[in-house]
């Protein structure tokens, strides 16, 4: 029986478009090419995220790598400015709170947890949260689903955990949760998973 959700928020709570701030960056860059500036800035994204470099040192690389002429505000908004609300998970959010405890499960930063509390109200919904930057670990390895499972008193067996990349899927499977592999196209397939759980 499923007692607890366990969410991850990237293509399931919100869709995201990174060609945005790309588009931003490279206006004010001295790399002018979009797919080089998302390439670099890819070298040093996984480390932000992964709680292994302050916000400080990754604006301070991604200025250095992309020769960015703009201010640090310029960076954030764009920065934070590439989700979108996933219309019919929030509906389904909503229906589930106070019936079920909500948790997040993200590989993320500080910088979009930031934007997204204050672009998205549905966060409020969530009891807790797991997310790599701050434990300094990321999916789809263990330990970060082991932190959330200790953390927050998490029974897998009794746990769907929601997420839109297989390998993070397959992980959580290992360490006996229910998964649902979800698309933000296909939003009825998770509600035929509900559904065979018996959760209305």
């Amino acid at each position: 029986m499923i007692r607890t959700f366990l969410f991850d928020i990237g293509n399931v709570l919100v869709r995201f478009d990174f060609s945005k701030a790309v588009r931003a960056l490279a206006s004010l860059s001295d790399v002018a090419d979009e797919n080089e500036v998302l390439t670099r800035i890819d070298t040093v994204k996984v480390a932000y995220e992964d709680g292994q470099m302050s916000r400080a040192e990754f604006l301070h690389e991604v200025s250095r790598i992309l020769k960015y002429r703009g201010t640090e505000e310029q960076f954030i908004a764009a920065w934070q400015d590439i989700f979108t609300a996933n219309e019919p998970m929030h509906d389904l959010v909503r229906k589930l709170h106070g019936r079920y405890p909500l948790y997040l499960l993200s590989n993320t930063s500080d910088i979009h947890m930031e934007g997204l509390f204050r672009d998205f109200n549905i966060f409020g919904h969530f009891t807790d949260a797991t997310y790599s930057y701050v434990v300094r670990a990321s999916k789809p390895h263990p330990p970060i689903y082991e932190i959330a499972t200790r953390n927050h008193g998490l029974v897998p067996a009794e746990t769907l955990f929601i997420d839109d990349l297989a390998p993070n899927i397959a992980t959580a499977k290992e360490l006996g949760y229910h998964t649902h592999h979800y698309h933000p196209d296909r939003h009825h397939e998770l509600l035929a998973t509900l559904d065979a759980h018996g959760i209305a």
